[in-house]
């Protein structure tokens, strides 16, 4: 991605206006939220997580299964057979 460098001043509401074409190329809409962390020479603005960081414990075991449960090598010939079907549609 190229940088650009544009100006832009700071309200007496501390607020700055990203320029539009830096919110276009980013896809920001009105309501974005970012996480704004200091760095050595300024500020670091980024778009914020939809979702928070989670460990594995947390979400283990969330998504429910019936069935008979599979061995890893029949998880590798389904695999296999998954990705030869897409290649004979020219997906890979």
């Amino acid at each position: 991605m190229e940088h650009s460098s544009e100006t832009t001043r700071l309200s007496t509401k501390g607020q700055i206006i990203l320029p539009k074409n830096i919110r276009d190329s980013r896809a920001w809409m009105p309501g974005t939220e970012f996480t704004v962390e200091e760095s050595g020479d300024g500020i670091l603005l980024r778009p914020a997580s939809r979702f928070p960081p989670v460990d594995l414990d947390q979400v283990a075991g969330c998504l429910r299964f019936e069935g008979k449960v599979k061995t890893p090598a029949e998880m590798r010939d389904a695999i296999g057979r998954e990705v030869m079907r897409r290649h004979g549609r020219g997906r890979y």
